[in-house]
């Protein structure tokens, strides 16, 4: 049997089209054509490059000019760019030229300063490479300043005007572009995307993007794309930010299958077909993986035990060298794979479907129809190893149950302290001692902060702790420290996804208007896992929480900022909205990713675990507060359906499975009685509702107000506790009603003290309980009570702006 030969095997992750320049048919040249001038008439040049300095500053200029070009002078080349090239200062890996200098020498900085003027006058063009290998001070003004720009005067006139963006990363959105433009030896209006691009990429490859310390991961010049786009120097069409144009975005069905090498191509074409025919039942993240299972996980495999392999029709010894060869991963021989059953699943699907669309079209699947190598037999254990992973989340469930608030408490304090000592640093000058919760602190005065103070409407707080000596950046420590108390927040209180959170926009923030006039705040959730969008009534913890996010955004009379997301399951990006969780970071503005959130738990986790055991090796993840909600309302009385309609599930049997801490039997009872009836009551009750009975649901409401606050119990269930507040779980206090509490506290001690006196031990112990609850709530009302009010507003639809 003969092969077509193999297709290309890997598709790159983010396929772009990157491109420097082409030369300009008339190149730059502020002071005419210098390739070959001599040292002398270069020289001359020095007062016209870098005006207004002092005698003394131009006479080190010109003595580093004839040190670096008496250099030059030595190697072959008709033109000093040849020289250059032939120096070794240019290329990757080049040399800095304050190399030159002997040991013991002090002309390092006469060289350096020399290659800048060299880049500036556009004498040499150097590499990225060669660029980067000097360390040079006022570079960009430098540039701008020589190279008399019109176009580049109003782009530093634009980055200037970016007052969300801090000092420093004014300066890189500035020496990106100034670095593009002298390495690829153009103009401003040269500079496409693509030769953007390009630089953005060689920066990443070479590791000198700003802040990267040779992390060949980050992109440059994020920061100079958008202001560039925003001021319309990029074409019409042209992403609005550098990392659209990088992510590739969804791949075609083809694609997903030629990450894989398969020799036989009839079998490719059968898997892309099979792929396409798919999309109209799954979402492309399920696509993708089933892409991956049937090419990568099975047919690659098979083709690389039997290379002959024609058909689907597997023999017996080529199937269980497969099973074999899955058990373990690929890439770690000795770590055993957890997910069998769902590649056995996928693959078994993929037959089956086969098999029943060559009923429908036998001229299109009929060839490919064979009986099914995975056997039902290989997978009636699925279930309960399906019971025994929900048996484990359980299990993980308990474990973080009872750790939760100490994580809370952490993580609310940490930011509480960091918020008090950011205002403190803030009302001292550079170089002042203060004091703060009884430690000594003293707020750094170095060259940096001296620079920063001055160029800065809020420059960034640095202070010393003199007890430990360790420096802290308290602005960059509060910031982090607010983003991961609002995230454990609302994940806590309102058991949403982590892709949820991330997409929740202030859109998502609605009110709803009872007649009686009290308002009711309300959490839309846009449509994710299950494409359903659902409404989730905020409690007072949440609805504080999304506030202080509100609150944050809109300082100074500010809006929301409209910014994209990038969707990592959908490969795609969103349209601009006000996304909540979003923060700038460095040049750009952007949601927070998962991963980050991930990265802050598990840090935290960590910390913690340094004075508290029970957290040495354990860490939370965003779902873990998902199944800890779930248990919580559940627990607490709320009925499974309403729960599972607050998760966002489809049936009970995925909220059954997210609960750990419920009784089986009340799980089937409960359902057994649902069941029972929906059978028995007639279908015509499952009708509107009528006027009466909507008017009963908001009478509910108002039945729930109580001396002490609002009982927050669900609507159409009694009193559990048969009026008994202080030790119901669902007492939301009242914080003006405190000193009612101070009250009853009262008179449970006397009442406590005499029954010590006659010997009443139930009546003891029953006080002891309630004085607890009492004292919770308390401190929880007390809570409530310090949190400042905030004016939310709703949001408008922003005007669109003339062109």
């Amino acid at each position: 049997m003969e092969f077509d030969e193999p297709v290309p095997t890997r598709f790159p992750d983010a396929a772009v089209k990157a491109a420097p320049a082409p030369r300009p048919e008339h190149p730059p040249a502020p002071f005419g054509d210098l390739s070959q001038a001599s040292i002398p008439e270069l020289c001359s040049l020095v007062k016209d490059v870098i005006p207004g300095r002092t005698h003394s500053t131009y006479e080190k200029r010109r003595r580093g000019l004839r040190l670096l070009f008496g250099h030059l002078e030595t190697l072959p080349g008709a033109t000093w760019q040849a020289r250059w090239e032939a120096s070794g200062f240019n290329g990757d890996k080049a040399l800095p030229v304050n190399s030159l200098v002997t040991p013991g020498g002090r002309d390092g900085y006469d060289l350096t300063s020399a290659a800048k003027m060299a880049f500036c006058m556009r004498v040499i063009q150097p590499t990225l490479g060669g660029f980067r290998a000097n360390v040079f001070s006022d570079f960009p003004d430098a540039f701008r300043q020589a190279n008399r720009d019109p176009g580049l005067d109003a782009y530093f006139a634009a980055v200037d005007a970016r007052s969300e963006l801090g000092h420093g990363n004014r300066i890189r959105a500035k020496f990106d572009v100034s670095c593009a433009l002298s390495t690829q030896g153009i103009a401003l209006a040269d500079l496409t995307p693509s030769a953007l691009l390009h630089y953005s990429l060689e920066c990443r490859r070479l590791g000198v993007t700003h802040g990267a310390n040779k992390d060949t991961t980050r992109f440059g010049a994020l920061g100079a794309w958008e202001i560039l786009h925003s001021t319309g120097h990029f074409p019409p069409g042209t992403p609005t930010t550098l990392r659209k144009f990088i992510y590739n975005g969804q791949l075609t069905p083809e694609q997903m299958i030629d990450r894989y090498p398969i020799r036989h191509q009839g079998i490719r074409q059968l898997i892309i077909d099979y792929i396409v025919r798919r999309q109209a039942d799954t979402d492309y993240n399920t696509r993708d993986g089933l892409a991956r299972i049937l090419t990568g996980t099975f047919w690659a495999k098979v083709e690389k035990i039997n290379p002959d392999q024609a058909d689907l029709n597997l023999s017996q010894d080529v199937y269980d060298q497969w099973r074999t060869e899955i058990t373990y991963w690929e890439r770690d021989q000795t770590k055993e794979r957890k997910n069998v059953e769902q590649i056995l699943l996928a693959i078994r699907g993929f037959y089956l479907d086969l098999q029943s669309w060559a009923v429908e079209e036998p001229e299109r699947w009929a060839h490919w129809v064979v009986p099914c190598p995975i056997r039902p037999q290989e997978l009636k254990g699925f279930s309960k190893r399906r019971r025994e992973i929900n048996q484990r989340m359980a299990d993980r469930t308990r474990q973080r149950q009872p750790l939760l608030p100490t994580l809370v408490k952490y993580v609310e304090e940490r930011h509480e302290k960091l918020a008090g000592l950011l205002e403190a640093g803030r009302a001292v000058g550079l170089g002042e001692a203060f004091e703060f919760q009884g430690r000594q602190y003293r707020r750094t005065n170095s060259k940096k902060d001296q620079r920063l103070f001055q160029v800065e409407d809020e420059p960034p707080v640095r202070v010393l702790d003199k007890t430990t000596g360790e420096t802290t950046n308290v602005t960059l420590a509060e910031d982090t420290a607010f983003w991961e108390w609002t995230a454990v927040e609302v994940l806590r209180h309102s058991g949403i996804r982590i892709e949820e959170l991330s997409e929740l926009t202030h859109l998502s923030v609605r009110q709803y208007e009872r007649p009686n006039g009290e308002i009711i705040a309300l959490l839309v959730i846009a449509p994710s896992k299950n494409d359903r969008e659902r409404v989730i009534p905020m409690s007072a913890e949440l609805f504080h929480a999304i506030a202080q996010i509100i609150r944050r955004h809109t300082r100074e009379g500010r809006t929301i900022p409209l910014v994209s997301r990038y969707d990592g399951h959908d490969k795609l990006w969103s349209e601009q909205m006000p996304f909540l969780f979003q923060r700038q970071i460095g040049s750009i503005r952007s949601v927070l990713a998962t991963g980050t959130m991930l990265n802050m738990l598990r840090r935290t986790c960590q910390e913690i675990g340094e004075t508290n055991k029970a957290f040495a090796g354990l860490t939370f993840t965003p779902h873990d507060f998902r199944r800890l909600f779930a248990t919580e309302v559940v627990n607490g009385g709320l009925p499974i359906h309403i729960g599972a309609a607050l998760l966002g599930h489809m049936n009970l049997q995925t909220t059954q499975g997210y609960v750990a801490v419920f009784n089986e039997d009340v799980v089937a009872h409960y359902q057994q009685f649902l069941n029972n009836r929906r059978t028995l009551r007639p279908p015509a009750e499952y009708c509107e509702v009528t006027e009466q009975e909507w008017t009963e649901f908001e009478e509910h409401f108002e039945k729930r107000k109580v001396e002490l606050g609002n009982c927050a119990r669900p609507y159409g269930t009694p009193c559990q506790h048969e009026h008994a507040c202080i030790r119901c779980p669902v007492l939301q206090i009242n914080p003006k009603m405190l000193h009612r509490l101070d009250e009853l506290e009262k008179d449970l001690v006397l009442r406590r003290k005499r029954a010590e006196n006659e010997g009443w031990l139930g009546e003891i112990d029953g006080i002891d309980k309630t004085l607890t609850f009492l004292r919770g709530k308390r401190i929880e009302a007390e809570r409530i009570r310090q949190r400042t009010a905030v004016h939310l507003g709703l949001p408008q639809a922003r005007q669109r702006q003339e062109p």
